[in-house]
């Protein structure tokens, strides 16, 4: 099969398709034939080298993908060949044209979900409920800030927070991409780029400040973030790229909490309450990922490239074998 391998960490440039066998499962295990593969910025930072965990060489990047069972081994039952997957999770990678999984890696994707849409969960999603949920314990009637909305993980805040019950205010640096969020639930939006716009989003809660903010860029924005909260609010940080000064008495004054996350620290409980809550709002059509942009697998390079770059991107990039 061909498969993106890695056999140096450095710049997109190591990112090279190679030909290497098809696994074959083990007991408990699913290969799945991959129709799309989801990118993730993580994945960038591990093939730099950068990442606290990183894989040893050489290796094929990616968690997050589609497809159809290929074959099953021994022991498992819960999936058959034929059957239409996501993977949140991979044994040999998901660059690749087949995937080998643990089972509790493989879940079912909804027959009026596409690939593209199935590879854009894992990540995105599981970190936009765990966020939500699991780490602010947001409730129906609050008010959530997604700072940052128009990225992957941005849309699935919107849609998780808006189908829960919650006010959601959305922030963007484009129009077009406000357009997207506004489309997907959000209640407000305010473009993080214009001068004021902290002003508009304590109008938009009647001068309370509200109750959950999920940052994408805690390096730009947190100690702002602490002003616009409400009393007993929370900060989640979902990504940071960089040290954050701030202003303590501002989290003093609300009892507030700044709370961080990271999937990789999600258990076995946690994940399958995750991909429960996934498969539901993709069956009722209350979730529904947007991609930006399909790239062929062997142009893989490309797409970590356009991540890298990418400043306001709406959606999620996915690789097409």
């Amino acid at each position: 099969m061909k498969a993106i391998r890695v056999n140096e960490f450095g710049g997109p440039e190591v990112l090279r398709l190679e030909e290497v066998a098809t696994p074959r499962p083990a007991p408990g295990e699913v290969l799945v034939r991959i129709h799309a593969i989801g990118v993730n910025p993580v994945e960038t930072y591990i093939r730099g080298g950068t990442y606290a965990r990183l894989p040893a060489l050489p290796y094929t990047p990616g968690n997050d993908g589609a497809g159809v069972v290929e074959q099953i081994g021994d022991s498992v039952t819960e999936f058959k060949p034929g059957d239409h997957v996501y993977t949140a999770g991979s044994l040999s990678g998901t660059y690749a044209e087949f995937a080998l999984c643990g089972i509790e890696q493989v879940h079912c994707l909804p027959k009026n979900v596409s690939f593209a849409q199935g590879a854009a969960l894992g990540v995105p999603y599981g970190t936009a409920y765990r966020a939500l949920f699991q780490r602010a314990a947001a409730k129906p009637g609050e008010t959530v800030l997604v700072h940052g909305a128009t990225g992957g993980v941005g849309i699935a805040c919107v849609e998780l927070a808006h189908a829960r019950g919650l006010t959601v205010i959305g922030s963007g640096g484009t129009e077009a991409g406000l357009e997207v969020v506004r489309e997907h639930g959000a209640d407000v939006t305010v473009n993080h780029r214009q001068p004021g716009y902290t002003d508009e989003i304590m109008r938009a809660t009647g001068g309370r400040g509200v109750d959950v903010i999920v940052e994408m860029a805690a390096h730009l924005n947190l100690d702002h973030d602490l002003a616009l909260l409400s009393k007993h609010g929370r900060v989640v940080v979902v990504g940071n790229r960089g040290r954050a000064e701030i202003d303590a008495r501002q989290a003093m004054s609300r009892d507030a909490a700044i709370l961080g996350m990271t999937l990789f620290n999600a258990t076995e409980s946690d994940l399958a309450e995750i991909h429960a809550a996934l498969i539901a709002g993709l069956s009722n059509g209350t979730l529904n990922p947007v991609i930006s942009q399909e790239i062929p697998l062997a142009d893989a390079a490309r797409a970590h490239a356009a991540i890298m770059e990418s400043s306001g991107a709406t959606g999620k990039i996915v690789l097409i074998p």
